[in-house]
């Protein structure tokens, strides 16, 4: 096909449709020429799609075809689809996807975490670098369990920490440095913690009072960090795709993890502020973070598993990521 050709045999309905899209008000021969073009310029698409794919041509079509489908259908109903889709497609598909690489992380960072709270508990060394005893015995007896104050205010600190730092591991992936850092700086902190709290005779403390929360806030932590790290691995291994294609489109299909993981956090984080804290039995508290850890996996892999089938990655739509140039594997 004569791409030349086509666009100026065409190239006055697409200006039409231009035209009426952006008019305020429409008469009833107007709207229905402007749903007439839409069909006649979706099929134009549809043709050059799949005979000449040139990018400009389609992204410029795709486009038009957005603001006319804006304007015959109206912006809300899409906008809810739009986020219904994430929700139950691209989410746990971004999620499904990366599973193994969360379980990697999650085992290595649990291993970390072991031997840093191992050292502590059981050498000189390692105990006395958590500081002097009064401040560690001020630490245990103290201000341990006095940190998880129970209201509104709490809940929202903690998610909007917990979710920046998630953010920032997802964001800052390309740099492998980063995520790797923040996993193993986390590890080394909450099993120092929990090896001083052993080492003064306090573990169940410690186990009672993180594991509520924990569960499903650490998990959040790890995944966004195999997210950020699945990310770097695009660039370092692409594949047959072009390296800046291959990060481009691991980097839009696991952003979709760190919005994700704000509503994991969010959960966690009324969790700590208004279970850990409260009153009720430590067995209870505990089934509720277990709970919490449950849903979360079996949202990504009931869901993942059946999106990912469906080909989904959970990157954008065609029309919203562009069109690219063919690749041969």
């Amino acid at each position: 096909m004569d791409l030349d050709a086509f666009t100026d045999v065409h190239r006055a309905e697409w200006d039409r449709l231009e035209t009426l899209t952006r008019r305020r008000t429409l008469d009833g021969a107007e709207a229905d020429e402007l749903v007439r073009l839409y069909q006649a310029v979706a099929t134009h698409l549809s043709t050059v799609r799949s005979v000449a794919p040139d990018p400009v041509l389609v992204s410029q079509l795709s486009v038009l075809l957005g603001r006319a489908r804006t304007r015959i259908a109206g912006a809300h109903e899409p906008a809810w689809r739009d986020v219904v889709r994430f929700l139950t497609v691209s989410l746990p598909a971004a999620l499904y996807r990366i599973r193994w690489w969360s379980v990697g992380v999650t085992v290595a960072c649990l291993v970390v975490g072991l031997v840093a709270g191992v050292w502590v508990a059981t050498t000189p060394e390692g105990l006395a670098s958590m500081g002097p005893p009064s401040v560690q015995e001020n630490y245990v007896d103290e201000a341990f369990a006095s940190y998880y104050d129970p209201g509104i205010d709490f809940a929202a600190v903690v998610w909007t920490n917990n979710a920046w730092i998630a953010a920032q591991c997802v964001g800052l992936g390309i740099t492998g440095v980063f995520p790797a850092y923040v996993l193993f700086s986390n590890a080394v902190a909450v099993g120092s913690i929990g090896g001083m709290m052993a080492a003064h005779g306090e573990l169940a403390l410690f186990l009672q009072l993180i594991t509520p929360h924990g569960l499903l806030e650490l998990m959040s932590v790890f995944v966004a960090g195999a997210a950020g790290l699945r990310i770097f691995w695009a660039w370092v291994d692409p594949g047959p795709l072009p390296r800046s294609r291959a990060l481009a489109q691991e980097g839009r299909a696991l952003v979709t993890v760190a919005i994700g993981l704000a509503i994991a956090l969010a959960v966690s984080g009324v969790i700590e502020g208004f279970v850990t804290g409260s009153t009720m039995p430590w067995w209870l508290k505990i089934v509720i973070g277990a709970l919490a850890l449950a849903a979360f996996w079996v949202y990504t892999i009931v869901l993942g598993r059946r999106a990912v089938a469906a080909g989904e990655t959970g990157d954008l739509t065609a029309d919203h990521a562009g069109d690219v140039v063919p690749v041969a594997a």
